[in-house]
């Protein structure tokens, strides 16, 4: 069957746009859209479109326009911004016969918002860092000894690592948290963070020890199906650069503890400590993340896992053979996109 699967928010995601299209051998097209035509992975998708901000008043229309056009069979959001847009428009996008790959409103929710994340690890009885939304609480935590310097700030509904302090005493604790609030206000997260502008930084304890990467996979009808995990040996901007493949039962106990309660559709990338022996969940985006690339190159075609169940078929034994030990880093080539303004 011939499935055209079309990528929102495209950015630099070149790698998925070419994993869909080996996936597709041919029967069926990829395509993108992003408000900017130079972006990197417009390059590589069969068609391209440029479209409007997410935040635009006209941005669903102009989606459904390209939907209903190119007859577009999936649409797969790759912008946590974009996430709650389209959740909350699923039943208009869906009305066009294509099939939302997001998940619905709650579970975005409970992803984007790093406190909502910390409330849901809690209720499944997992560990994540001790986690506080106002400084006055903070500040008691630390006098109380619940907490100690150094501390993490980051934005409440943020993304990619923007406006991450960690302030190593109580001076430095108060300043990065004013020039937090001042930077969110001029930011692209000010429209999903001015519902609470008081909370809408989360102050954290600070682990040390070794971090994970998980891709927690679950099927269309958010069923649990596989965790893939990955030991990150470097980062750059905000995403893995360099990465080994593990096989751990802890970490798969605590991927299908998430995926079964969660019931996220599709992929899911999260992102774990281990501190003193014991595990710490950290942040869920239920989407594909810049991780990804490490688990597919380890053995596990997801991007073939989608068009499969796509065609209505469950046989994706054949595109899990996932190895451990296997390192990869990420490089920067050049992309011509002249004459594409």
């Amino acid at each position: 069957m011939m499935q055209n699967i079309l990528f929102t928010c495209a950015g630099r995601r070149n790698y998925l746009i070419n994993y869909f299209k080996d996936a597709l051998n041919g029967q069926g097209k990829v395509f993108a859209t992003d408000q900017s035509v130079t972006a990197p992975a417009m390059v590589d998708a069969d068609i391209a479109i440029k479209v409007p901000g997410i935040y635009a008043n006209d941005y669903i229309k102009t989606l459904i326009a390209i939907i209903e056009e190119h007859k577009i069979t999936a649409v797969i959001s790759l912008n946590d911004l974009e996430l709650p847009i389209l959740s909350g428009n699923k039943a208009v996008i869906e009305a066009t016969g294509a099939q939302l790959i997001v998940s619905d409103e709650q579970v975005i929710n409970s992803a984007s918002d790093k406190w909502e994340t910390f409330k849901f690890i809690e209720q499944l009885g997992l560990n994540s860092p001790k986690s506080y939304i106002a400084l006055e609480k903070s500040l008691e935590a630390i006098k109380n000894g619940d907490i100690q310097f150094p501390l993490v700030l980051k934005p409440r509904w943020g993304s990619a690592s923007f406006g991450i302090y960690f302030p190593q005493n109580e001076t430095e604790l108060k300043l990065a948290y004013k020039l937090q609030q001042l930077e969110l206000e001029r930011s692209i997260f000010n429209e999903v963070s001015k519902s609470d502008m008081d909370h809408a930084i989360l102050i954290q304890e600070k682990l040390g020890g070794i971090e994970y990467g998980m891709d927690v996979l679950n099927d269309f009808k958010g069923n649990y199906r596989a965790t893939f995990a990955r030991e990150k040996l470097s980062m750059r901007s905000g995403e893995t650069d360099k990465a080994v493949s593990i096989i751990d039962p802890q970490l798969e106990d605590i991927g299908r503890s998430i995926g079964e309660n969660l019931k996220h559709i599709g992929n899911l990338d999260c992102d774990v400590f281990k501190s003193n022996n014991n595990y710490y969940v950290l942040e869920l985006n239920p989407r594909f993340g810049g991780g990804y690339p490490f688990s597919h190159e380890a053995g596990v075609n997801t991007a073939a896992i989608y068009i499969e169940w796509l065609n209505n078929s469950d046989d994706i034994d054949r595109f899990i053979n996932y190895k451990e030990g296997l390192s990869f880093s990420k490089c920067d080539r050049l992309i011509n996109i002249t004459d594409r303004s």
